[in-house]
């Protein structure tokens, strides 16, 4: 058997990663030309840069525990499509291996994942789909580039809101568990 509280508090750490990859892609987007940057710790110069020695960290980051999180309701990319996990290794965590008071919760169907989303369902398994590409060969292996083109950035922000909201309405919600709050705030960019 697993440790349950372990494993939650790994899950709020992926919720809070996700949560910074979102913030993360909203930040990039604000500016044409990368901007320059200067960190402080304790009121003393630590880092100076460009924007991309923050946030692509956190991006790289994000993307391997929203997959994390995909992978955890169940489901994974079968050549393209959305498709549910069909078979775990002995040592896999899954939202299946936790209980309420109706029982065993159940893996999430790509159907069902899909029509969560506001929008179409193309564009939601795109999405979806696209975090589980990117994270195997964008990070995984050397390619030309880790988003692809300018539509991969709309994509991945579509998902690091859907797969929170994912994690929220089939494993937190039906445990009774209040889901991590973000902890990153900014403020807004002056003119």
């Amino acid at each position: 058997m697993f440790d349950e509280q372990k494993i939650k508090r790994l899950l709020d750490h992926r919720m809070q990663s996700v949560a910074t990859l979102n913030w993360a892609l909203g930040l990039k987007s604000r500016w044409d030309e990368v901007p320059t940057i200067a960190v402080y710790i304790d009121g003393s110069l630590q880092i100076e840069g460009n924007l991309h020695a923050i946030t692509n960290p956190m991006l790289e980051v994000g993307l391997v525990h929203c997959r994390a999180l995909l992978e955890f309701l169940g489901l994974c990319d079968e050549r393209g499509k959305l498709g549910q996990i069909k078979k775990r290794h002995n040592t896999d965590v899954g939202v299946e291996h936790f209980r309420n008071a109706d029982g065993l919760l159940k893996k999430v169907q790509p159907a069902v994942a899909l029509g969560r989303y506001d929008g179409g369902q193309g564009e939601a398994e795109q999405a979806l789909v696209k975090i589980l590409h990117v994270t195997n060969k964008g990070l995984a292996h050397n390619t030309m580039s880790l988003i692809e083109d300018p539509g991969d950035s709309k994509l991945i922000e579509i998902a690091s809101r859907g797969v929170p909201a994912l994690m929220i309405s089939y494993f937190y919600t039906p445990l009774g568990l209040l889901p991590p709050e973000s902890r990153i705030t900014s403020r807004p960019r002056e003119a």
